[in-house]
């Protein structure tokens, strides 16, 4: 089956909003959309907005594979039981997805194959995504204001889905403005956000 167009996504709400959560302290929870996240309620979405951004990717491959997808709250409520997230008994939530976990489960509950690479480097990448597949890539969540120097490596999830010519094409979960969801860098300006580690997933 020919895979649809692959979605442009954030993990916040309102997209118009990003700029102002994650730069000038706008609660998130104070989203007018929030419900939109299937969340249960403003508090519980105000947790977890700022770190979803792998089931938003995720969420992006199942629309472009079958042309739905749970929301983000059922997508998390699935991947908890898996381990994807470290839930602290403070009630407290690690620093990001871990990427095994992860690949257990968008295997048993949604058929999808997820390889995680440990050694993601520039030519690893074209080569994925040559081969069709979309690879969640770790990179600074400052990727979205690429005309400053990268301030380290890492850290945010975003989904690359193409390379046309010497570039990288890729979804930002949280890109404060249209042309940053849905980017296209040089492939060097990309590396130099990159941590070269991800998940390629076989649709």
């Amino acid at each position: 089956m020919r895979r649809r167009t692959v979605p442009a996504l954030t993990q916040y709400a309102t997209p118009r909003l990003v700029a102002s959560i994650v730069y000038d302290g706008h609660p998130a929870e104070d989203d007018p959309e929030w419900r939109t996240s299937g969340a249960p309620s403003a508090a519980d979405y105000g947790v977890w907005a700022g770190r979803w951004c792998g089931l938003t990717c995720l969420r992006m491959a199942l629309l472009a594979r079958d042309g739905a997808a749970p929301s983000l709250w059922e997508l998390l409520t699935e991947a908890l039981p898996y381990g994807v997230y470290q839930e602290r008994d403070d009630g407290t939530v690690g620093p990001g997805l871990i990427y095994r976990p992860f690949a257990d489960f968008v295997g048993e509950r949604h058929g999808l194959r997820a390889e995680v690479i440990t050694e993601l480097t520039a030519d690893r990448l074209r080569a994925e995504l040559d081969a069709g597949r979309l690879v969640l890539a770790s990179v600074h969540r400052e990727i979205r204001r690429p005309d400053r120097p990268a301030p380290g490596r890492g850290g945010h999830l975003v989904l690359a889905t193409r390379h046309p010519g010497d570039t990288v094409a890729f979804h930002n979960p949280s890109g404060h403005t249209p042309e940053t969801v849905a980017a296209a860098l040089p492939a060097d300006v990309f590396d130099a956000f990159a941590a070269h580690r991800g998940v390629a997933l076989h649709l």
